[in-house]
């Protein structure tokens, strides 16, 4: 299922607003990149150029990325898919 609605958001182009959204939910808690980055075993540069809108996700940083936020990857993508409606 994640799977799924992962790519269902990656390939409708969404991931551009997908790079906002973390950008958005990390700095609420008010985690540098560099903390988060490391903290969830992302390279930093990687993690940049998501939030930055110069790189897709891929699954598995999608996945570490949930996790960082305390979430499952599917309410994570349930979150962000709410959020832009």
């Amino acid at each position: 299922m994640i799977f799924i609605l992962a790519y269902r958001i990656i390939t409708n182009m969404q991931y551009t607003k997908l790079g906002r959204f973390i950008f958005d939910k990390r700095e609420s808690l008010k985690v540098s990149l560099n903390k988060f980055a490391l903290a969830n075993n992302i390279e930093p540069a990687t993690l940049s150029r998501i939030e930055n809108l110069k790189q897709g996700v891929k699954v598995e940083t999608l996945i570490k990325i949930a996790k960082g936020f305390g979430t499952t990857p599917a309410k994570f993508l349930t979150e962000f898919e709410n959020t832009f409606k």
